[in-house]
């Protein structure tokens, strides 16, 4: 099954891309919830290069990583991965106007958590992704 998400985004597009792409912003936007944080973040953007970042809790009760290879760049519209449990990803960037971008996340869903938890989560994520940007 696959869930897909998007939100537009107050920003050019290339601005947009980066915020995405560079290690050091995605650890500012990269949690579900303010009891979460992003403390590591690794990006060998290139095709076949990997991602791996480190969601914890802030009271140290939980932490795991997300990570995985891209399959698929195309610069400043979609970047394709295989995450590290085997499912795949896709995000998609469109450019509205010079101030404008819509951004396209689809993903496949895991066997543990329910389709609306799981939409939840990613949408809480791409929501602090958005303010990011938008800063």
């Amino acid at each position: 099954m696959m869930i897909t998400i998007d939100v537009m985004v107050e920003s050019p597009i290339e601005n947009v891309w980066e915020n995405w792409i560079n290690p050091e912003i995605v650890k500012k936007w990269n949690h579900a919830s303010d009891n979460w944080y992003c403390p590591k973040a690794e990006n060998d953007f290139k095709l076949g290069g990997k991602f791996s970042y480190i969601m914890a809790a802030k009271d140290n009760s939980a932490s795991f990583d997300f990570w995985g290879n891209y399959t698929k760049i195309e610069n400043l519209k979609i970047i394709e991965s295989t995450l590290g449990d085997g499912r795949t990803m896709s995000v998609e960037f469109e450019k509205v106007d010079d101030k404008n971008t819509i951004v396209t996340e689809s993903f496949e869903t895991e066997a543990t958590n329910s389709m609306d938890k799981q939409r939840e989560g990613w949408m809480a994520i791409l929501e602090n992704f958005k303010k990011e940007c938008e800063k």
